[in-house]
């Protein structure tokens, strides 16, 4: 699943009515950041499994960067338009569509479970953590050529959203409320017959998290607070670095 929300530093270009660009303009910039982020984090779950013994997703295709046999209709496409629009641009929601793996053909299936569940979280913090020198790289090359400017300044906006979208998704699937992965990684820390009803909430996962995601925002608030921390450390760290733009400013 994926869940990205800005802080006031991304926010405040879509708040300002006086501004020459909206919102459909950045969503046009946020869904390739989006994609990409769900397929890097799906993949991720596939290539762990495979090396920890279970070739399914790679035998049904699905250990691939194409994007299209990761996409569902509804999870990744409607969900997050409806959402980024409803909320004015302030939040993203949706989710690929999961890879499939089979647990009981890990060489080690609690290792197993436990590396493929962290190995979404883990390559989407890389990614936040890559995107900030890309965009001081970026900003280095756009001041030196003022003719790539404008698409530097682009790709700095991409890359800001990367920060945030990919922090927010290691932070979202951390919630531990089945399927989402952390609850692979909590189950572990319960009684065995408290773990297999633990288990069973998956069935009701997702009307779980809209619940929560409708009214459980301050709750959401404060477990996403380490990412808007995060982020605004990375805002501040490239600041120097961004190219004055419409996008970037």
């Amino acid at each position: 699943m994926k869940f990205a929300e800005r802080n006031a530093n991304l926010n405040a270009p879509l708040n300002n009515d006086t501004d020459t660009l909206d919102q459909f303009q950045y969503f046009i910039l946020v869904a390739p950041v989006l994609l990409f982020s769900m397929v890097a984090h799906e993949y991720a779950h596939g290539y762990a499994a495979l090396k920890q013994g279970d070739t399914t997703a790679y035998a049904l295709g699905r250990l691939t960067w194409n994007p299209l046999p990761h996409i569902d209709p509804f999870l990744t496409i409607i969900m997050p338009l409806l959402t980024f629009v409803g909320s004015h641009g302030t939040m993203a929601f949706g989710g690929a569509k999961p890879v499939p793996v089979v647990p009981r053909n890990y060489r080690n299936f609690k290792r197993g479970d436990i590396i493929v569940s962290l190995a979404g979280v883990a390559t989407n913090l890389v990614i936040a953590l890559a995107c900030i020198p890309l965009i001081i790289i970026v900003g280095l090359v756009g001041s030196s050529f003022r003719q790539l400017a404008t698409t530097g300044a682009l790709v700095q906006t991409m890359l800001r959203f990367g920060i945030v979208i990919n922090l927010s998704l290691v932070a979202f699937n951390l919630i531990p409320i089945p399927p989402l992965d952390g609850s692979h990684v909590f189950k572990y820390f319960l009684p065995p017959a408290w773990a297999l009803n633990y288990q069973r909430l998956g069935a009701q996962g997702l009307l779980i998290l809209i619940v929560l995601l409708t009214f459980g925002r301050p709750l959401l608030n404060l477990w996403f607070a380490p990412v808007f921390f995060l982020d605004t450390v990375a805002t501040r760290a490239v600041f120097p670095y961004i190219i004055p733009s419409p996008w970037t400013m």
